[in-house]
């Protein structure tokens, strides 16, 4: 080898390295640089189902209200049916974003009803994370764009967008004709529907929106479709909406990072911290920052009842129940209840405040969600909606064991470091 194509070598390594060092940089203070400090003025002493509070959280989150209605669909059994019936029925067009799309029995029977519609002369877009999905092959929705549709994988990963990897869609959201969506926690993979190798099928929830937050839940898909097709959504086959006489109030939130904030950060932070009765939490990873921590801290301090309940030993990602403790010994010192799901795995992403507000979608109690994640939440004012959550979660906790400060110590671990960062890489659901 010559004494220049050693240099050159020698050159290219050190570019090669110096690039790795700072992804590797960025990627470190995404997780553990500092985050934004959310703190609440408590000046705003309105009932919490006045139209001056529903004002203030629809500008601070950049909501619009809207009447709908919504339906609560519980576990797959309940959900991909009524999934696959809506797309079946579509007349003009289907967009569908989503983290997860198995290939395997359920993604199947998904593709199959899209590739239909699609053939019948109904618009299909179809947006899915390239990381979320990464087992799928791109071969498998050849089917689907030989029948007509539209298919694009958001963030695929390329040498000229690897600054973006860990930045993903986890929304999981589908709009029929502009009039029906669906906003969701769940993907589409067998084991939301039926027993696998790995265990029981997960717990979950999905909503059914008819009315006039299906426009909501479009404009958050329009935003991806842009960014993953380049191409703006429009004509009147998009833009069908129609609007319902009854119905609840309710907005969608849609989240994108910006400057380590989202509108659903500050969405949960607004209601917890101005929650005068209960808080109620259901989600897999339940990860806390500071700012989120202190005001459920502060919340029981002014007399909240707030219970947390959260994936137990059938979590899909081990690690997090062990990162997780430091907040949750904070939490049950100051009087929270918090509990461990048994039966299987818990994926449900639910809270509700005060029995009035619902939030429902796609969002963790975790920094990938609030700080990393593009996320899609819907906020609802309805007293019967919130009774019906909560008593989805007094049944999940009948099949639950409460965390105790001594189980917390047990599971504590010290110089946890290196299972934060292979936490951070799975990119939990």
């Amino acid at each position: 080898m010559t004494s220049r194509t050693t240099k050159t070598t020698r050159s290219l390594a050190v570019v090669g390295g110096t690039a790795i060092a700072l992804y590797g940089a960025r990627f470190l203070l995404n997780f553990f640089g500092p985050n934004t400090a959310y703190r609440f003025d408590r000046s705003l002493n309105v009932p919490l189902d006045s139209e001056e509070f529903i004002q203030f959280l629809t500008l601070v989150t950049d909501g619009t209200l809207r009447r709908s209605r919504i339906t609560r669909l519980k576990n797959g059994t309940e959900f991909y049916p009524a999934e696959l019936a809506a797309i079946r029925r579509a007349q003009h067009a289907i967009n569908l974003e989503f983290y997860k799309f198995g290939q395997d029995q359920i993604g199947t029977e998904f593709l199959a009803a899209l590739c239909e519609r699609a053939r019948a002369g109904v618009q299909v877009r179809v947006i899915v994370d390239r990381i979320g999905s990464f087992s799928t092959h791109d071969s498998f929705f050849d089917p689907l764009r030989a029948a007509g549709g539209h298919m694009h994988w958001y963030h695929p990963l390329r040498w000229n967008t690897w600054q973006n990897a860990d930045q993903r869609t986890h929304r999981k959201l589908i709009v029929i004709d502009g009039q029906t969506g669906f906003v969701a926690s769940a993907g589409i993979a067998d084991h939301w529907l039926h027993a696998t190798p790995k265990g029981p099928a997960w717990r979950d929830t999905v909503f059914l929106v008819e009315g006039e937050a299906a426009a909501g839940l479009l404009s958050t898909f329009s935003e991806n479709w842009l960014e993953a097709s380049g191409e703006i959504l429009s004509g009147a086959a998009q833009f069908n909406f129609r609007t319902v006489p009854e119905g609840v109030k309710s907005f969608v939130v849609s989240s994108t990072p910006h400057g380590g904030g989202t509108s659903a950060r500050i969405l949960f932070q607004s209601l917890i911290s101005s929650a005068q009765k209960s808080i109620r939490i259901t989600s897999p990873y339940f990860l806390p920052d500071r700012s989120a921590r202190a005001a459920l801290v502060a919340a029981v301090h002014r007399g909240v009842e707030v219970k947390i309940l959260t994936a137990g030993p059938r979590i899909d990602h081990p690690v997090v129940r062990r990162l997780s403790m430091q907040s949750s010994r904070h939490l049950i010192k100051a009087g929270a209840h918090i509990y461990d799901y048994q039966p299987s795995m818990i994926h449900a992403k639910l809270m509700t405040i005060d029995n009035l507000w619902s939030v429902v979608g796609s969002t963790n109690f975790d920094h990938r969600s609030f700080g990393l994640n593009d996320e899609v939440n819907l906020a609802a004012l309805d007293p019967d909606l919130a009774a019906l959550i909560n008593a989805d979660q007094d049944a999940d906790l009948q099949q639950s064991k409460p965390l105790t400060l001594a189980e917390v110590h047990r599971r504590m671990l010290v110089g946890d470091l290196p299972n934060i960062l292979l936490h951070a890489m799975k990119w939990p659901s």
